[in-house]
């Protein structure tokens, strides 16, 4: 199957083009069955997250070859100083920041194809550009500005699957595309243990590193143009015809595959909220205390997730094992990275995405607290493993569990400020990462992963929604 839809495919099984609406179309979707055609669909939107998390994840990775080449240092003499590892990770969030706060609305005014189509394009363009630097500023503007592109192309995803695939399959949906996305980890930590130590051809290792993700971004970008907008936001901007397209497409391959009618659409027994696409929907009941909810939990999240992804290689120098060997074991750690999600995928849709959410971080707070203390490299393996599946798991749960909770007309917006935070904090998290690195070691950084991980576990603990509760209020 091709997942670009046909304008002559004939409206079957539905209601009239001219009445389809997001919650007809909802309905319709989630009556879908599992199809191979929803996963090719998924996994074309997966491919050019492949590359979005090479780029976002090679921070840490070529952190150590950016301070061999000294355009930056592994530490610095200030909290602020801009000339440190610290910096790097920093302008990489602030970016995010500005690409998911305030350009979040893009997607719902835009559309989500037309997002994260250009979006791919404009960070590897802005990777392949700061690849060539030779001086600190040069590589910190160019890397905030690939950082924009990197968090207007999360969140518009985030949304697009939400509204792509049916409720009963939307957890493994999230498991399965962050697996395809979370597959590019152990292929950084290859490259770099191979690259960052040398210079082929007289070019510094992290430059290739950088490049050689930047080339096949742009193949996909080629690829994906032919996946279908989102109906669900077609029919919320007035085009319910090709909305109605769309979905009887996914309906006629379903029919197809499993050779029998779909039952009837089930409409939801809530009341379904009109919401218009502005930023004060956003903050109006009850969407505004799960927002706040949101901000605090990202704020915490954000520091014990990429205090270790990013930050792996030099957590293992201030253990005291080299460069080269530390390359080596973040490498096998990495392996674990598309683990999680697979896991995941066993009990995405049993397990109700907030206990996911919890228990992983508490896993993370226990394995954190043991990566500090021990020294033995099998045991500081073992750790960083259940450290890396258990925030992967973390990951794809919260990337769904944060754009339910809001209706399709401000999914996007609602979902960029609730994840703007996390990169807000992401900025402050690389310089508490290198203070804590510099004053008190392994230890003393750990502890902090660990007291953010447990303020997770309180958060979401106690003030998230469960996936019932938040089903009960109809906002596909």
């Amino acid at each position: 199957m091709s997942v670009a839809y046909d304008a002559s495919i004939p409206v079957t099984q539905t209601p009239a083009a001219s009445s389809a609406t997001p919650a007809d179309l909802a309905a319709r979707i989630d009556r879908l069955p599992t199809t191979k055609s929803l996963w090719k669909l998924v996994a074309l939107i997966a491919l050019g997250a492949w590359f979005e998390a090479y780029d976002l994840f090679f921070t840490g990775y070529i952190a150590p070859g950016l301070a061999k080449s000294g355009i930056l240092t592994e530490t610095t003499q200030s909290f602020f100083g801009f000339a440190g590892i610290g910096a790097f990770v920093a302008v990489t969030f602030a970016g995010l920041f500005i690409g998911t706060f305030f350009l979040g609305f893009l997607s719902d005014r835009y559309g989500r194809r037309f997002v994260f189509t250009y979006a791919l394009l404009w960070y590897t363009a802005a990777a392949v550009i700061m690849a060539c630097q030779t001086s600190t500023e040069g590589l910190l503007v160019w890397r905030f500005i690939a950082g924009i592109g990197i968090g207007v192309e999360l969140i518009t995803i985030d949304a697009y699957i939400s509204e792509m695939v049916p409720r009963h399959m939307r957890g493994r949906a999230f498991a399965f595309y962050s697996a395809i996305a979370f597959s590019s980890v152990p292929i950084i930590a290859l490259l770099s243990w191979q690259l960052v130590p040398i210079a082929p051809f007289d070019i510094e290792g992290w430059r290739w590193v950088v490049v050689i993700g930047s080339v096949g971004a742009i193949i996909v970008w080629y690829i994906r143009r032919v996946v279908p907008e989102s109906p669900l936001w077609l029919a919320q901007n007035g085009r319910g015809e090709e909305a109605d397209r769309i979905v009887a497409l996914l309906e006629s391959e379903a029919i197809r595959e499993f050779g029998r009618p779909l039952r009837d659409p089930t409409p939801s027994a809530a009341t379904v909220r009109k919401v218009k696409a502005g930023l004060s929907e956003v903050f109006r009941p009850p969407y505004r205390s799960r927002l706040i909810m949101l901000v605090v939990f990202n704020l915490c999240q954000v520091i014990g997730y990429y205090g270790f992804a990013n930050w792996v290689p030099s957590l293992l120098v201030a253990k005291g094992i080299g460069v080269t060997k530390g390359l080596a074991y973040a490498a096998i750690i990495a392996v674990a990275n598309p683990l999680g999600p697979l896991l995941g995928m066993t009990f995405a849709d049993r397990v109700d995405r907030k206990w996911v959410i919890v228990g992983s971080a508490l896993v993370v707070a226990m394995a954190g607290a043991g990566f500090s203390q021990f020294t033995e490299p099998g045991l500081l393996i073992f750790c960083g493993v259940l450290i890396t599946l258990a925030n992967t798991i973390l990951s794809y749960a919260y990337h769904a569990y944060q754009v339910e909770m809001f209706p399709t007309a401000i999914r996007a917006r609602a979902g960029g400020i609730a994840y703007s935070s996390s990169r807000f904090g992401a900025i402050w998290s690389g310089f508490l990462i290198a203070f804590f690195l510099r004053d008190f070691g392994a230890t003393g950084a750990f502890g902090l992963i660990t007291a953010c991980m447990l303020g997770v576990v309180f958060v979401i603990g106690v003030f998230g929604p469960s996936n019932k509760e938040i089903d009960s209020d109809q906002r596909r």
